[in-house]
């Protein structure tokens, strides 16, 4: 069996404002070669593109890989590497008994992608220098300013009376 492509990916996510326009940004590496991706939304929370991003980041991927996810984000680190996600997936979106899990429609397609790749999470300090956290960062945030966003369905449309 042939050994899996080892991929790395730098994923950054935020909005302006919180809901408020937002956008991610992708930095993927492959032996020497880079590759960036980036998309925004008009209304959306800081979480929900941290999640897009490394959603994003792993369609990108065109065969099974092992790949290493570096957010600075802990809500999608730790619920990812701490089984939190898994736990809320299993219990039918739901924390605990009275509170429900958050962005279900984001974390269902997360969850399915990891196990379509070999995934693990690590948490990288915002804004400490790394270069490529630096440029996901920075496409995020071009991203959120751009002219002309898409609509993000699964929030705005959750929001929606009926």
């Amino acid at each position: 069996m042939d050994e899996l492509r080892r991929v790395e990916i730098y994923t950054d996510g935020g909005s302006i404002g919180n809901p408020g326009p937002g956008g991610y940004g992708v930095v993927l590496l492959y032996k020497g070669n880079k590759k960036e991706l980036s998309g925004g939304y008009r209304l959306t929370t800081n979480n929900r593109m941290e999640l897009t991003a490394a959603i994003e980041g792993l369609e990108a991927l065109k065969t099974r890989c092992r790949v290493e996810i570096h957010s600075d984000s802990k809500y999608l680190v730790d619920a990812v590497e701490k089984g939190w996600a898994r736990r809320w997936r299993e219990n039918g979106w739901r924390k605990n008994k009275k509170e429900k899990a958050r962005n279900p429609d984001l974390w269902g397609r997360l969850l399915d992608l990891c196990d379509r790749h070999e995934v693990t999470f690590s948490w990288v300090r915002g804004h400490a220098g790394n270069p490529e956290n630096e440029r996901a960062d920075e496409l995020s945030v071009l991203a959120a300013r751009a002219g002309d966003l898409s609509i993000d369905e699964g929030y705005e449309g959750a929001r929606s009376p009926g």
